[in-house]
């Protein structure tokens, strides 16, 4: 079959099965015409890489399991190499999703702060104005730093400042 039917039948887009290819997951002859052929095989060896990439594997670690798979979902031969493998797989997911916790935990904690330390007593958000006079000094140290970038040259607008602003609409009070 070519790859236009070999995508039909597995939901996965060409370019992704010519990726596959070059990663060394599947296998593909070549007809005098030059295009890909695949056999019937392609088809259940697509679904075991799309399951085994759902489960959070490379394609490189793909390619060592392959040959230990078995079946659509797949299931794995559990020689000690491959098992070895994929608990090291697992503790690198581990070590990921541990530092992600310890990131939004700060994230989290800086945001808990923020709001102790209360929007209240900065001005509402006003959006600036261009002008070539100098911007009025703010309370907030974030506006302040702001203020203090803000382009001169004429073709680049103050609202494209991707700085923070300390000066926030209360969400308890009605848009005027």
């Amino acid at each position: 079959m070519r790859i236009g039917e070999l995508s039909r039948r597995t939901g996965v887009n060409a370019h992704q099965l010519r990726y596959y290819e070059a990663q060394g997951l599947l296998e593909a002859d070549r007809g005098a015409n030059g295009y890909r052929e695949y056999d019937e095989n392609a088809v259940l060896r697509v679904k075991q890489i799309r399951h085994l990439l759902g489960a959070g594997l490379s394609s490189e670690d793909i390619a060592y399991l392959l040959p230990c798979a078995v079946g659509e979902a797949p299931e794995l031969l559990g020689c000690p190499e491959l098992l070895a493998a994929m608990r090291s797989r697992l503790q690198r997911l581990d070590d990921q999703m541990a530092t992600l916790a310890r990131s939004r935990d700060a994230l989290a904690d800086y945001i808990d702060a923020a709001e102790r330390m209360g929007g209240e007593s900065y001005p509402p958000l006003t959006m600036p104005t261009w002008s070539p006079s100098p911007p009025e000094q703010s309370e907030c140290p974030a506006e302040r730093r702001k203020d203090s970038r803000i382009s001169t040259r004429a073709d680049v607008a103050p609202e494209a400042s991707a700085q923070p602003s300390c000066s926030t609409v209360d969400p308890r009070t009605p848009a005027a």
